[in-house]
C-alpha cells in the first residue's frame, strides 16, 4: 500500500523531532512493566478513566455528543440501558467496538475485523453498519457560511475492497519483515485507512478505535491508561492539518507521510509523558491531601476544574479533592468561580 512504500522511499530523511518522540516513547514502553508490578490499583483507575475520555473525545471529533456528562458515563459504563437518541446510540457503539479490542483475541489483523468494528460501531443504530460503502464519497471542511471545500478524495467505492485487502496483507507483511519502527508502521496503517476512506460514515471513529488495538498487540499498552482519542480531541485542528499534508498526492504515490507520522509519533509520545506524570504523582510522598495541594499550588493550570485534578492524581477521590479545594479557598490561595460540577478554580 502507499504508505508503506513511501517509507521505503524515504525512510533516510527522518525528522529530528520524529526521531526524539520515538526515543521518548521506548523509554515509556520500558517502564509499563514496572508500573503493572508497583502500582495494579492506580492502573485500573487510569484504564477506566481513559476508557470513558477514549469514548467520549472520539464520538465527539465527529459530533458525536450526550451533553449530559453523567448520563454519558452511565452509557459507557453500561448502567444506562434505554437509549435515547442516535448520538447515545452510537456512544454505545463506540464503548462496544473499544471494550471489544480490549477484551477479546481478535488477532492477526484481517478484513473481517475491520467491518466487525465498523459493525459494532453502528450496531445499537438502525445504519447498516458492516459492509464498504456502496457510492463514492469526498472529505470537505465546511466554513462557518456553509460552503465547502474537498479535503481529499477517497478511493473509488468499487476499488474499496481490494485496497483495503491490499492495505492489511501489506501491513502484515512489514510487521512480520521488522524493518521499521512498528509505530511508524501502525501510523502508516491508520494513514492508509483514513485516505480509503471505507465506510459510508464512521471512518475516523474506526481508525482510532484500531489505533487503539495495534499499539496496544505491539506492546504500546499506553493507550489503556491515557486517552489516545482525548488527545486528539485537545489539538483536533492539528489532527486534521496533519491528514491534509500528507494527503497531497496520495493516489500517485507521491506524497509525504512526514507530516501525519511527526503528529503521530508525538501524539503517542504525550500519551507516555502524561502517564509517567499520573504514576510519579499517586507515588509521591505524603498523604492524599497533601498530594493535591501540591498538584494545585504546584502544577495545575492557572484556572482548573475538579476533573484536572482527578486526572492527574488517580486513586484521589472527589470528596478529598473538594475537602482540600474549600481549605485552600478559606486559605486565600484559590478562588471559585462558579459552583457544582461546572465550577472553575484559580489561584489567587
Amino acid at each position: 500500500m502507499h504508505g508503506f512504500s513511501a517509507l521505503d522511499r524515504i525512510i533516510g530523511q527522518v525528522p529530528a523531532r520524529l526521531v526524539s518522540s520515538l526515543r521518548t516513547i521506548d523509554i515509556g514502553q520500558g517502564s509499563e512493566a514496572l508500573y503493572r508490578d508497583q502500582l495494579p490499583g492506580v492502573l485500573a483507575t487510569l484504564a477506566r478513566r481513559a476508557r470513558v475520555a477514549s469514548v467520549t473525545a472520539s464520538s465527539e471529533i465527529e459530533g458525536v455528543i450526550v451533553p449530559d456528562q453523567i448520563r454519558a458515563e452511565n452509557i459507557i459504563e453500561g448502567r444506562t440501558v434505554v437509549l435515547r437518541t442516535r448520538s447515545e446510540q452510537e456512544l454505545a457503539g463506540y464503548r462496544d467496538a473499544l471494550d471489544y479490542l480490549f477484551q477479546q483475541n481478535w488477532r492477526p489483523l484481517n478484513v473481517g475485523l475491520l467491518l466487525h468494528l465498523h459493525r459494532l460501531l453502528f450496531g445499537r443504530t438502525a445504519a447498516d453498519g458492516g459492509r464498504f460503502k456502496q457510492h463514492d464519497n469526498v472529505v470537505v471542511d465546511r466554513a462557518p457560511d456553509g460552503s465547502t471545500t474537498v479535503r481529499f478524495r477517497p478511493v473509488a467505492a468499487a476499488r474499496t475492497e481490494f485496497y483495503v485487502h491490499e492495505l492489511v496483507s501489506r501491513f502484515r507483511a512489514e510487521c512480520a519483515a521488522g524493518v521499521h519502527h512498528p509505530v511508524l508502521l501502525i501510523g502508516l496503517f491508520v494513514l492508509d485507512l483514513t485516505i480509503i476512506h471505507p465506510f459510508e460514515d464512521g471512518n475516523g471513529r474506526v481508525a482510532r478505535v484500531i489505533t487503539n488495538a495495534l499499539l496496544a498487540d505491539a506492546g504500546y499498552g499506553v493507550v489503556r491508561y491515557v486517552s489516545l482519542e482525548q488527545l486528539v480531541a485537545d489539538a483536533a485542528d492539528e489532527y486534521y492539518q496533519a491528514l491534509f499534508d500528507s494527503t497531497k498526492g496520495w493516489h500517485d504515490n507521491e506524497f509525504d507521510p512526514w507530516p501525519w507520522l511527526t503528529y503521530f509519533v508525538a501524539t503517542l509520545a504525550r500519551a507516555y509523558e502524561q502517564f509517567a506524570q499520573r504514576a510519579a504523582a499517586d507515588r509521591s510522598v505524603g498523604t492524599k491531601q497533601d498530594r493535591v495541594r501540591e498538584y494545585v499550588q504546584r502544577h495545575a493550570p492557572a484556572v482548573f476544574r475538579v476533573a484536572d485534578i482527578r486526572n492527574a492524581l488517580p486513586g484521589v477521590s472527589d470528596p478529598t479533592i473538594r475537602l482540600v479545594l474549600d481549605q485552600l479557598r478559606t486559605e486565600g490561595v484559590v478562588i471559585a468561580d462558579g459552583a457544582g460540577r461546572t465550577a472553575s478554580w484559580r489561584r489567587s
